[in-house]
């Protein structure tokens, strides 16, 4: 049986989705987008705030199933620009501390929802 995880410490869903799906096990997070949950306005001062923006609403919404970083095997990163792909990485690094950071892609994509510049899903195993 599925469960929907819902925080209002992420930003809501902007269309027909659920912040996160537990399922089997297994946390399913939405791709989230640097929108920051308070304000409701897009963060546009960087790409490193952007990505501090974005994992911090995947904390919030991990946090809400009972679960940290740790808990997360497999994340997907979207850019639209892969010359920001290190100033990503070094904000990544803060959060996925440790020597076993989960498996990842980093794909470079047209264009992302609100025009962003960078969104990242992820899936953790529930404990």
């Amino acid at each position: 049986m599925k469960k929907v995880i819902y925080t209002e410490k992420a930003p809501a869903p902007i269309g027909p989705y659920s912040q996160a799906i537990a399922v089997n096990g297994m946390l399913f997070v939405s791709g989230q987008i640097p929108l920051d949950a308070e304000s409701g306005q897009l963060i546009t001062t960087g790409i490193e705030d952007e990505t501090r923006c974005v994992l911090n609403n995947i904390g919030a919404i991990l946090e809400a199933a009972g679960l940290t970083f740790s808990d997360v095997v497999k994340s997907s990163i979207f850019v639209t620009d892969m010359n920001n792909f290190g100033l990503i990485n070094t904000v990544y690094a803060e959060y996925f501390t440790g020597d076993n950071p989960p498996a990842r892609e980093t794909v470079q994509v047209a264009a992302l929802p609100k025009a962003v510049n960078v969104e990242i899903s992820v899936i953790a195993l529930i404990k």
